[in-house]
């Protein structure tokens, strides 16, 4: 295998430098506006009249289509013929065509089919292949890009495995890869007065979990990482200050959990200041695509390349980067090159085709070779690997694997892992490498998500301010019994790891935040979760107002410089009495919604009272100015997964 790719990465190789040859790129060709028209809009519910994301937009008759963005809005271009007509389509709504004519405006309402979500059964995956899909990330761009055209231009080489379809299974999810979640159980505050872990701010379960909704299937349960559903949104939290040395600043807040009226729920708020993108330090960037077998089809290599273009669009003058492919054998197919030049990425881009097997181990050592030869002392160096995570050829292990980026990462060049595909993601694997690799892991479900993570967030997933951050939680036995730690099961640090300036931890880029919450179980509950002993001596009870003054907790947080190796403390404590539910803020009530929703798509033991209901009217109340739409869609997400929960006793109303 490895010989029959070869000849082609050399083929590539050759095409590339060529075109970095050429002083004057050529013009790309006029759209032929005479036989097409750009169609614009907005689909809302009809009911609620909020705008609905993810709804797909078809040119009936054809496979030229495009899902609506966050905001509700699409943008595509028709055949300016008179038959022309738009099919909108979604999961739990009744599927409407309307004809365009020579309409540039057409907004449009679908009404809820709750007979449809009640009926779904769900059996398997299916793959249905798309040639063209033509998408508008005009909202993420702020006018900058109009729309970018994803074609399949990838053809099959003898040797390449098609990935277009999947016969139907059994279970949800079969063929993926998850790590098994064993949930954070509470402990007892006098015998485990610390809780130590470190911060992720990887989102990758969350559209992870959409893709599936979105698809008619509910997730399975290792799929659901609550940290990472928590950490998807942004929160309006307190920067740290224009003066003040320090990248990170913590917030917090204190009120009745909602799913467990007898606890309490303690919000943790981490921000990581903001940098403007005309400031923020010169990009020595590889990406490290894969082009094997595995990553045939339209929502693989052609959505990967889709993404990558829209970052070659950021790009300023000062920036590098280099293109390394891998499959049966790894190749550099465009040398670092700068940002004034994007024409010659954009071309090695449109290049890549997929066939041959995987060897991942091979393309990493090929990358960062290609990052450390380049390197900028002063700048940013990151590899950006897309891949399946589907490895096959060479280092195959995850320990391998995790061991070669471990080697590397000390160099200064750390690593960004895009996931897509489904039905042979090794979201474990890629998980992992990002973690290894003081980088983070998004998972790529479609090409406004691509946009977000690229250009929307092009600081925060590419330029770190602060490198391994833990925190480390101090509760106080007078006023909390018992404490639990909601999600960040994979990121549990021993107490001594804390003050371990060896210990790798998490990593924030500009402007990410970083959101956790713990449930406490307050001194004098009415639910406690054991009973008073009756023959063992009782501590002192604490004295009057001791509650409502006396600290609840202290929040220890250490973080290094991006290329320090001694860690800085910051603290804070956390006073004062639980405010009501409804009295909380709109981030925290929002918060506290995404973590009903992911307990119940995990059937949590933990999960309390916790409905489908009161998650939605919760997530609802609490959505804010929601400028992005994200938080509209939660609502939405979670009413699709009620619907698709069926006859289950979890969650229903």
């Amino acid at each position: 295998m490895k010989n029959l790719l070869l000849p082609a990465l050399l083929a590539l190789l050759v095409s590339a430098q060529s075109a970095s040859a050429q002083t004057s790129p050529p013009a790309p060709a006029a759209p032929d506006t005479l036989r097409s028209q750009l169609v614009r809009g907005t689909v809302r519910d009809k009911a609620t009249g909020q705008p609905l994301p993810g709804v797909t937009v078809l040119v009936k008759g054809t496979t030229n289509g495009i899902s609506t963005d966050a905001k509700g809005a699409y943008a595509l271009t028709v055949p300016l013929a008179a038959q022309a007509t738009l099919v909108f389509s979604s999961i739990g709504y009744v599927t409407r065509e309307h004809a365009v004519g020579r309409a540039r405006v057409l907004d449009v309402v679908l009404t809820a089919d709750a007979r449809q979500l009640s009926e779904v059964v769900v059996t398997g995956i299916t793959i249905r292949g798309v040639s063209s899909v033509s998408g508008s990330v005009s909202n993420v761009l702020a006018g900058k890009v109009a729309g970018v055209m994803i074609s399949d231009k990838s053809r099959r080489s003898s040797h390449a495995s098609p990935r277009l379809s999947h016969p139907a299974r059994e279970e949800a999810g079969a063929g993926d890869t998850y790590a098994t979640i064993k949930e954070n159980a509470f402990f007892e505050v006098k015998k485990a007065p610390l809780s130590t872990f470190a911060l992720d701010v990887d989102n990758a379960s969350y559209t992870n979990v959409r893709r599936f909704l979105n698809e008619g299937q509910l997730p399975p349960r290792d799929a659901v990482r609550v940290e990472e559903m928590l950490n998807y949104f942004r929160y309006e939290y307190a920067a740290p200050p224009a003066e003040s040395p320090d990248p990170v600043r913590i917030s917090t807040e204190l009120a009745v959990c909602p799913w467990n009226t007898a606890h309490q729920l303690v919000r943790i708020g981490v921000q990581a200041k903001k940098i403007e993108t005309a400031k923020l330090p010169p990009a020595n960037l590889v990406f490290l695509v894969d082009v094997s077998g595995s990553m045939y089809g339209p929502d693989r290599l052609p959505l990967v390349q889709a993404g990558l273009k829209l970052l070659v669009k950021q790009l300023r003058p000062q920036d590098r980067v280099a293109l390394v492919v891998y499959a049966g054998a790894a190749g550099l197919v465009l040398p670092p090159t700068p940002g004034s030049q994007p024409e010659v990425i954009l071309d090695a881009i449109d290049r890549l085709q997929a066939g041959g097997s995987t060897a991942g181990g091979a393309g990493l050592r090929l990358a960062y070779a290609t990052a450390k030869q380049h390197f900028n002392k002063d700048g940013n160096n990151r590899v950006i690997l897309a891949t399946d995570g589907d490895f096959n050829v060479g280092e195959s292990s995850d320990r391998a694997m995790e061991q070669l980026i471990v080697d590397q990462r000390e160099s200064g060049v750390f690593l960004t892992v895009l996931g897509c595909g489904r039905g042979n993601l090794r979201d474990s694997r890629m998980e992992a490498l990002a973690d290894k690799g003081n980088g983070n892991y998004a998972y790529l479900d479609n090409l406004d998500e691509a946009a977000r993570v690229l250009v929307a967030q092009f600081g925060g997933t590419l330029f770190t301010v602060a490198k391994d951050v833990k925190l480390q939680i101090e509760f106080n036995p007078a006023r909390v019994a018992n404490y639990r730690l909601v999600g960040y099961e994979n990121r549990m640090l021993e107490a001594e790891d804390f003050n371990n300036d060896r210990k790798d931890a998490g990593e924030l880029g500009a402007g990410h935040t970083v959101t956790a919450l713990y449930e406490i179980v307050p001194v004098g509950s009415s639910q406690p979760l054991v009973d008073k002993l009756k023959y063992q001596a009782a501590s002192a009870a604490p004295t009057a107002g001791q509650p409502a003054t006396a600290e609840v907790m202290t929040v220890k947080l250490r973080y290094k410089q991006p290329h320090g190796l001694s860690s800085k403390l910051l603290t804070q404590s956390i006073t004062g009495a639980p405010a009501a539910i409804a009295s909380a803020s709109p981030d925290f009530r929002f918060a506290a919604a995404v973590a009903q929703f992911g307990m119940l798509l995990r059937q949590s033991e933990q999960r309390g009272t916790a409905t489908w209901a009161s998650t939605e009217a919760l997530a609802n109340g609490a959505r804010g100015t929601d400028a992005d739409g994200y938080r509209a869609e939660l609502v939405r997400l979670v009413r699709l997964a009620e619907g698709l929960s069926g006859s289950k006793a979890v969650g229903k109303r």
